[in-house]
């Protein structure tokens, strides 16, 4: 039964004012993740260097769960906001059905990999046996359960998909606290649980994923009125649809993914040092990884509120509300970036203690760590712009751009100018120069693609 959709909040509202409504809350709650992903470490790193290192070679794969769920996630925001544009309900509906089999058969999969593939992974980077024990036990559980995982990301994006993104505030808010709250608890027991170390990190990961689910549903349910999911369609999947979903989905997955093995790349890079730097150096990029994402992702979450009001406009047809977000939201990614280009530069040290081992292994974490915050940092300054044109392409159903601007970045020049530097200077200090040269590729080709855009799909409307 076709339903009458009166104009959604996207094609009317001052845009600044929408912008803001719509990114705020994103950001909010992608800095709490942000604070859950710096206590999970820090609670961590209390366990000793080997623990650290075990989740920072841990981060990578799950990286690549967060690329899938989050990657299909776009997909389905980018048609199903266009769909609502466009006034077709029934392809809005069919797209968020088609969203939550997607989750379903994706959870299944990875399942599979965490029971029969995890150890092979560890061993692969010549580590001591315990880090291969303690990163088995952690990723095998987060692997097993992944269904919360994707299921969480999925039901924040059809929150996102209809603009109602202080919902999805809520849900992702409700995992991250129940992941702060039980990281203590089952890392080293209280009230009568037993100190379960890594393993109890891994618990209250996955259930923190699973509660937020339930609250993602939940929500959706009673306050998502602009889409109507049956049941009984999720089971029935649409290859157009999901061909559709995966048009814009898929680059964006690969754009992650690509983050994963450039991270799994430079961890094997480090095995050119002898085997304590390298230890140390592997702890010390994953603890940065922590650090930049209270950078980072405060502007996935304002890509995130600009994402839909960019495919919204699209379908509608309405270039100037198009151009203004687009505009709007460089200059507030910029400013983030800007900021924690300081931050890195001023107090890398200080920034560092957050995960004091507690041991002799912290004077050597500071001695490699603080020339690698400042030198990365440098590139803090075009990655604003980069992420915003990529997740522009995405929303004008162009994800292949993002995904070779990502490819180029990474695989084409970072990893390859890792290695030239670690090879010829045997000092890891001068290797993460590749980050500064690797974002000067990035900016050049984004502002390209972007003109293009600009001209082939934009202006002409």
């Amino acid at each position: 039964m076709t339903q009458t959709i009166r104009e959604n909040k996207m094609g009317t509202k001052n845009i600044n004012s929408l912008l803001l409504s719509m990114a705020i809350p994103m950001m909010i709650s992608m800095l709490v993740q942000a604070l859950y992903n710096i206590v999970d470490t820090m609670f961590v790193s209390r366990l000793g260097q080997d623990a650290l290192t075990a989740l920072s070679l841990a981060f990578p794969v799950q990286n690549f769960l967060i690329a899938v769920g989050v990657g299909t996630g776009v997909g389905v925001n980018a048609l199903l906001s266009r769909s609502l544009g466009e006034k077709n309900t029934e392809r809005a509906n069919r797209t968020a059905e088609n969203g939550i089999f997607l989750f379903i058969i994706s959870s299944i999969v990875v399942m599979l990999f965490g029971i029969f593939c995890v150890k092979p992974y560890f061993q692969s980077f010549g580590t001591t046996e315990n880090i291969a024990e303690l990163g088995t036990d952690y990723l095998s559980i987060c692997m097993i359960f992944s269904i919360g995982l994707f299921g969480q990301i999925m039901y924040e994006k059809l929150l996102q998909s209809t603009g109602k993104t202080a919902y999805s505030m809520i849900v992702q808010l409700a995992g991250a606290v129940i992941n702060i709250i039980l990281d203590p608890i089952m890392i080293f027991g209280c009230f009568g649980l037993p100190a379960m170390g890594v393993t109890g990190a891994a618990i209250a990961t996955v259930t923190g994923q699973i509660i937020a689910l339930f609250v993602g549903i939940f929500i959706n349910r009673k306050f998502n009125r602009e889409i109507s999911i049956s049941l009984k369609n999720v089971v029935k999947p649409d290859g157009e649809i999901i061909k559709r979903i995966y048009s814009v989905g898929f680059p964006s997955i690969c754009m992650a993914s690509i983050g994963s093995v450039m991270n799994v790349g430079i961890n094997q890079i480090m095995r050119l040092f002898t085997a304590a730097t390298a230890a140390t150096g592997q702890a010390v990029f994953g603890v940065y990884f922590k650090l930049q994402s209270f950078v980072f992702m405060p502007i996935f979450g304002l890509n995130n509120g600009m994402v839909p009001i960019v495919a919204y406009n699209f379908g509608a047809k309405n270039k100037e509300r198009i151009k203004k977000t687009i505009r709007l939201s460089i200059i507030y990614a910029t400013g983030i970036m800007v900021v924690g280009f300081a931050l890195f530069q001023i107090i890398p040290e200080a920034l560092l203690r957050i995960f004091d081992t507690g041991s002799d292994d912290m004077k050597a974490i500071i001695e490699i760590g603080t020339p690698m915050m400042r030198l990365i940092s440098i590139s803090f300054l075009a990655a604003g712009y980069c992420i915003v044109a990529g997740s522009v392409f995405q929303a004008l159903g162009n994800g292949f751009l993002s995904l070779w601007v990502s490819i180029c970045r990474q695989l084409a020049v970072l990893v390859p100018v890792a290695f030239v530097l670690a090879f010829f200077t045997r000092d890891i200090k001068f290797m993460w120069l590749a980050f500064p040269i690797a974002e000067i590729a990035s900016f050049t080709l984004s502002a390209i693609f972007m003109k293009r855009i600009y001209k082939k799909e934009i202006d002409i409307l």
